[in-house]
């Protein structure tokens, strides 16, 4: 993979961009509205990133990440996803975006967003840390204090893809199975908001690495 797309430029979306590009790949970010404003923001907060369309960056992507509020999710340009692996970094939080019934006792949200992008290969992580968390503890391979992050999806090349990614940007990937298995690190289980390292955060897990759906 040599092409990352953002879609969501807040907080979320720039701090993984300027990991995206610290990491080498070319990096596109799609905000709501048009992208001159957007390339502005980037040069002050992720410089190296270039702003693009939604619909541009998902086509131009090997990899596409969504880390926008769940309750925008209506602007993904879905055609465009067909066929790409894609990064669900979003979670279900009723106090940022009220109610939404589809995603009421359903179980992890990301089998939702699976099931509205029927051809893409969704992956989700980036989606139990902060992006704060994720800034500041992002370290390279084989450093002592490095963080992990869990990953679940259906696809299992999609899964590998996904896992390069999250180790070239800072962090061990931890595999827990398909995407149901999301829950196991959603709002309000033990290793939500938790960064540690991939033991720690495979007994909060109650999984190991590698661990297959």
């Amino acid at each position: 993979m040599t092409t990352v797309g953002i879609l969501g430029a807040g907080k979320l979306g720039s701090v993984l961009a300027r990991l995206a590009v610290a990491a080498g790949y070319r990096t596109l970010v799609a905000g709501s509205g048009d992208p001159g404003p957007v390339q502005f923001i980037l040069d002050v907060m992720s410089p190296g990133a270039t702003a693009a369309s939604a619909a541009q960056a998902a086509r131009s992507a090997d990899l596409v990440i969504l880390a926008l509020p769940l309750g925008k999710r209506a602007t993904i340009p879905a055609r465009e996803l067909d066929g790409k692996v894609v990064i669900d970094a979003m979670n279900y939080w009723p106090p940022t975006d009220g109610i939404l019934a589809e995603f009421e006792g359903v179980g992890p949200s990301s089998a939702v967003i699976q099931q509205e992008l029927p051809r893409a290969r969704v992956v989700k992580t980036f989606s139990h840390l902060g992006y704060h968390q994720l800034e500041e503890d992002a370290r390279p391979v084989g450093a002592p204090d490095r963080s992990a992050l869990a990953i679940a999806g259906d696809d299992p090349h999609a899964v590998i893809q996904v896992a390069g990614f999250v180790d070239r940007i800072g962090f061990d990937p931890v595999l827990v199975g398909p995407l149901t298995e999301g829950v196991r690190f959603g709002p309000g289980s033990p290793a939500f908001g938790v960064s540690t390292d991939s033991r720690a955060l495979e007994e909060l897990l109650g999984t190991r690495v590698g661990a297959d759906g």
